[in-house]
């Protein structure tokens, strides 16, 4: 359950704490005094979108925090672990703000979490029921929500079953669908790609090739350049013609000559001949190897460019038509043979599919089939006792039957086609809620169908947003009865008008307007003795000083005490 919520620069709130606790709490107030801020604030901390829009004018955020009380093991107690959140003693802290950018930020258990973290755990510890929830019970979905919901774990589980079976026959009957339409144009793409592939591995291209060639096709495109700038330089410096003192061994051999001849009569010449050997032994092995280098140029030079041309435009081609590298031709080798391995199974992939298919639509019609037992059977009992909870709600007449009839197709949610038909009194024709049932009659349904579900899916709190819109008088008095039952076994949080239902609340906050002369603010006050009296008497009569205002509000107030302890 919500213990406490604060509000801070939200609309017309500009800091507010709201004590809630167990029980039925009455939130009553004037029109524009801010009551929609409140479950505008509870609708943020459960994850609805934020709209910067709502933040209090001259403020630069709203930021609201909510203390719940929730069982330390338990999905909603794993799921804030899960976003790296922790509870302290059983208390959750969820927190949520808003920038007047329109940024928003969320807090799940002191830790910051996305919004879709609120959403996920408020859809475990809240229902929220407004007007626009009374409209959405006109729809089929809604409606067949409601039986579900009726229909506790044993029809939950099968639906649950049947979901799973649906998306596999869905998933599988796409798959095939797509295979048989596709066979034509998938055979001619395995075609394209055993040719593919057969061009590769004919070439057998291996990486790093193209580059090997392009340095050899230099190499051989300027292979008389190389020859004779090889030559040359094998002359100058180990000459074959007889007069070889010029080349540069044969003048560093009479430079040392020079030097061995007159050494004796300095020793600090030693040194210097010696480097003349060292450079005369360097030289030899640059003849040498240059020697070598012109033996190893080919002498048909021509040829062997002609070849490694005509290699070098086979892998220009390959890159062109599977490139933009050499290595990405390569590796179209392993991903063409992967996807034509693929393509050659699509008869075997067929065959299994056309079995795996009539295999799961077989286990959807089984399952269907139960769906529509169970909600058939649920259908009799949620009429038979919603109908007896209208009629202690001032309808006295009226009786809900719920139909569950086949549909020709199948969906996510079975083959049932639920509608809620309320009949207002006997002797009139059943009608859809969508159409004939007033506002306060949709409201007296919305709540007699939580208070008979409730007693099988269970929900730790209900808020309601003005559920008593279009209800009045005698009707008003059982919709508070209602609610304070629905209280017994969750926590209810009613937005309201009505004196006559927040004459039952065990909790009533009012949200009062004050004004500075500039800027208008509102502020949450707990009402509990005179003050509670005089505010049911505003609610009844306009006048909270009223004599018989405050009698009658004593009288109310008296009278739900007095049903509270039934």
């Amino acid at each position: 359950m919500i213990e406490e919520i604060s509000i801070r620069d939200l609309g017309v709130i500009g800091d507010a704490r709201l004590p809630l606790g167990p029980g039925f709490t009455a939130l009553t107030g004037e029109t524009g005094a801010g009551k929609t801020m409140v479950v505008t604030a509870l609708g943020l901390l459960l994850g609805e979108r934020a709209d910067s829009g709502v933040i209090r004018a001259g403020s630069p955020q709203s930021f609201v925090e909510g203390r719940w009380i929730v069982p330390e093991d338990g999905p909603v107690a794993d799921r804030v672990r899960d976003a790296g959140g922790d509870l302290d003693g059983g208390e959750l802290i969820l927190g949520r703000s808003v920038s007047a950018e329109g940024r928003s930020r969320a807090f799940v258990g002191g830790r910051g979490a996305p919004v879709g973290v609120l959403n996920e755990i408020g859809q475990q510890l809240v229902v929220v029921h407004g007007q626009s929830d009374q409209i959405r019970l006109k729809s089929a979905t809604a409606q067949r929500e409601a039986l579900d919901r009726f229909g506790g774990p044993a029809l939950a589980g099968v639906l649950t079953q049947y979901s799973a079976a649906f998306g596999r026959w869905q998933s599988n009957r796409g798959e095939l669908d797509v295979l048989i339409a596709e066979r034509d144009r998938r055979a001619s793409e395995a075609e394209e790609l055993r040719l593919a592939i057969e061009e590769i591995e004919q070439l057998a291209p291996q990486r790093g090739e193209d580059e090997q060639l392009a340095e050899r096709a230099d190499r051989l495109t300027n292979l008389e350049d190389l020859r004779f700038a090889a030559a040359a330089a094998h002359e100058l410096i180990s000459s074959d013609s007889p007069d070889d003192a010029q080349d540069a061994l044969g003048l560093i051999a009479s430079a040392r000559r020079q030097l061995d001849r007159v050494a004796a009569h300095d020793p600090a010449l030693a040194p210097i001949a010696e480097s003349l050997a060292a450079a005369s032994f360097g030289l030899s092995e640059a003849a040498t190897q240059l020697a070598g280098y012109l033996g190893s140029l080919d002498a048909d030079g021509a040829r062997e460019l002609e070849i490694v041309q005509e290699r070098r435009a086979q892998l220009s081609g390959l890159v062109r038509k599977y490139g933009p590298t050499l290595d990405d031709a390569i590796d179209f080798l392993d991903t063409g043979s992967a996807r034509l391995l693929e393509l050659d199974n699509d008869s075997t992939r067929i065959e299994g599919l056309q079995v795996q298919v009539e295999a799961d639509r077989a286990e959807v019609v089984a399952l269907a089939g139960q769906l529509s037992e169970l909600r058939v059977a649920a259908a009799e009992e949620l009429g038979r006792r919603v109908t007896q909870e209208l009629a202690a709600l001032a309808m006295s007449n009226a009786t809900l039957t719920i139909t569950v009839e086949d549909r020709p197709e199948y969906s996510t949610s079975g083959k049932d086609q639920v509608s809620f038909l309320l009949q207002p009194h006997s002797g009139a024709e059943p009608r859809p809620l969508g159409r004939g049932a007033s506002g306060g009659e949709l409201s007296r349904v919305m709540l007699a169908i939580e208070v008979v579900v409730a007693d099988t899916d269970p929900v730790p709190t209900f808020i309601f947003d003005e559920v008593d819109a279009g209800v009045g008088g005698a009707s008003a008095i059982e919709v508070g009865r209602r609610l304070a039952r629905l209280s017994r076994s969750a926590q209810v949080i009613v937005v309201t008008h009505l004196a006559q239902v927040a004459a039952f609340a065990t909790n009533h906050l009012r949200v009062s307007k004050d004004s500075d002369g500039a800027v208008t603010a509102s502020s949450v006050e707990q009402l509990e003795g005179d003050s509670r009296v005089a505010e049911m008497a505003r609610l009844l009569s306009g006048l909270p000083d009223s004599e018989s205002g405050l009698a009658h509000a004593r009288e109310l107030l008296d009278l739900a005490r007095g049903s509270g302890s039934e």
